[in-house]
């Protein structure tokens, strides 16, 4: 660039020839060469506001094209997304079907160690082990003076006990929170619930994951976002499972038994109202499964659907009610009862002595072994065994627990003669006792299968496996246990018990059966004239010792305690005891 002298010695000399002054010459020019630089300024803010014009209108252009192509979609909801910790996430609720809680969260923290920052490890260690007496003071010092930088202390504390620790007044001691699994009942339906523990674990947070029971089966759903915190419904009921459970453990103690069982479920939805396992357990504070000796004696045991037996003559009423529903027999039929029933060397007996010719009702009502093998027989192992798979006796119930397909029934390698005649009275095959609710709720709701399950629904309509006619003989049948026969004792003023009882011999481990040892079942159907529930009860090695010999049977056993159990849970249940009608004695009215 050439820059213009103010006083150019040209124009100089000619002013001062002409008698000019020098000076308005430099302040001509210096007012030009100001003008110039004023111009050049101008244009170059000129340009670089039309630059920032131009940039605000493709910024503001391309906000309002994304705009209207979001105004112009449709809108998805967001299914799993989540913000924050990705494993910090809320446990759902479990509730029952009243809405009341069966398990919830709880604000909780866990302590841990940053030993660089610990002032005086020892007696951190020793104070600590003050406050938790499970914890091994010699072996804090180690990890709080060796080289680990990070030690957790406990994975859980209560607010007291982060008192006392915050008392202790060691930086190194520092909290995380945590969100505990919490169960408000105790052991009440503990082995539906399962349990909870951790998963995946951070200083700030960590993942509460199901372990066993419906905690464990419906872990996705419960953990899901997507389901904004919505409880998960059974259809237990709490007071109902509270009532089964204490009644359960009474007849236990009165019983003298290693172990008991009892289902109660809706005969038209499957739900299942109260589940119920003993020797039972807390699920806040779950044990450790037991590696040694007799697995059914652990606590954690679920005896009403891990547990398969022999449930006895509770079997008997489905051959009664296939050899009706194929139209070999009817209620009255005759049935030869004379013993033994001879299979080569083994030998079919009745308990006690039997006339030597029933009909089917007195069959089921007296429990004779013998009567109901000649009746399995005219129906043939291949139908029985169709039959009773119709029934749900053959593969694993689906209900929702994480160890239902572990409770397979033990099924005959061959299905000959000896075996039908011997499964017709509940010997030969094993069952759980929720198989055994599934199958009785199929004959009380008029001969259509349910399939059990813990959730709370309406009644999803199943196959059909007999005539509504024949299910209510079977009933009938059912009721006459109760009122005439082996089930006595059953009976409930008001709720028109129907029920079946079964003995069985435990078998041995090394084969054969035990002479005094039994499981005692107790399948009941009620109120008989309308059928609304499935109720089995189960004791493992029961002795009523009330008389001067142990008694071993159902029906002084498992009998007492399910007549005890719907008198409890009746009245819960909205059941009001009614007046059973009395058949007329013959005696007609007539007016004057």
């Amino acid at each position: 660039m050439i820059r213009t002298p103010l006083r150019p010695l040209a124009r100089i000399l000619k002013a001062r020839e002409t008698g000019e002054d020098p000076g308005a010459i430099e302040a001509e020019n210096l007012r030009l060469r100001n003008e110039a630089q004023a111009d050049r300024a101008r244009k170059r803010a000129e340009q670089r506001l039309v630059l920032l014009g131009l940039a605000f209108a493709v910024a503001f252009g391309a906000v309002g094209l994304r705009m209207g192509a979001l105004a112009a979609t449709v809108p998805d909801e967001a299914r799993v997304a989540t913000t924050g910790n990705p494993i910090v996430g809320r446990r759902a609720d479990i509730v029952d079907r009243n809405g009341r809680i069966l398990a919830t969260n709880f604000a909780t923290h866990a302590l841990y160690a940053q030993t660089r920052d610990m002032i005086d490890p020892e007696r951190a260690a020793r104070e600590l082990a003050e406050i938790f007496p499970d914890l091994d003071e010699e072996r804090l010092v180690k990890d709080f003076t060796g080289s680990r930088s990070f030690v957790w202390v406990r994975r859980r504390i209560s607010p007291e006990q982060m008192q006392q620790v915050h008392d202790i007044g060691s930086p190194g001691l520092l909290f995380g929170p945590r969100e505990m699994r919490l169960y408000p009942n105790g052991p009440i339906a503990a082995h539906v619930l399962g349990g909870a523990s951790y998963g995946r674990e951070g200083v700030s947070s960590a993942e509460v994951i199901g372990v066993a029971g419906i905690e464990r089966t419906m872990d996705e759903r419960l953990r899901d976002p997507a389901n904004d915190g919505a409880p998960l419904k059974l259809s237990l009921d709490l007071s109902v499972q509270a009532a089964t459970e204490e009644v359960l453990a009474g007849g236990m103690a009165l019983m003298n038994a290693k172990g008991a069982a009892s289902v109660l479920m809706d005969v038209h939805t499957g739900e299942v109202i109260a589940l119920a396992s003993l020797p039972d357990f807390d699920p806040n504070s779950r044990p450790r499964a037991l590696l040694e000796g007799d697995q059914s004696d652990d606590p954690l045991f679920n005896r009403a659907v891990l547990g398969v037996y022999e449930l006895g003559s509770t079997f008997k009423i489905f051959a009664a009610a296939q050899a009706m529903e194929l139209g070999l027999v009817n209620p009255q039929t005759m049935i030869d009862t004379k013993g033994p029933l001879s299979f080569g060397r083994q030998r079919i007996r009745d308990f006690h002595r039997m006339d030597p010719m029933m009909t089917v009702t007195d069959v089921i009502a007296e429990s004779s072994n013998v009567g109901t093998a000649r009746i399995a027989l005219q129906i043939g192992g291949e139908r029985q065994k169709d039959f009773l798979g119709e029934l749900g006796l053959t593969e694993p119930t689906q209900i929702e627990l994480t160890e239902a397909p572990t409770g397979r029934p033990l099924l005959p390698p061959r299905w000959g003669e000896v075996t039908t005649a011997t499964i017709s009275f509940g010997h030969g095959m094993s069952v759980s006792p929720l198989h055994l609710a599934q199958a009785y709720a199929t004959i009380a709701n008029g001969g259509t299968r349910v399939t059990p399950t813990l959730l709370a629904r309406d009644a999803v309509p199943g196959p059909r496996v007999m005539r509504p006619e024949v299910a209510r003989d079977a009933i009938d049948m059912l009721r006459g246990v109760v009122t005439e026969g082996t089930a006595s004792m059953g009976d409930v003023d008001g709720y028109q018990i129907a029920g079946k009882t079964g003995t069985a011999d435990k078998p041995k481990p090394t084969g054969g059966y035990y002479d005094d040892k039994t499981i005692t079942t107790f399948a009941t159907v009620f109120p008989a004239s309308d059928p609304q529930y499935v109720l089995i009860v189960t004791l493992d090695e029961p002795v009523e010792t009330s008389g001067d010999q142990p008694k071993r049977t159902a029906g002084w056993t498992a009998v007492p305690v399910a007549a005890e159990m719907i008198r409890r849970v009746g009245p819960l249940l909205g059941l009001r005891p009614q007046i059973e009608p009395q058949a007329q004695a013959g005696v007609t009215l007539t007016s004057n």
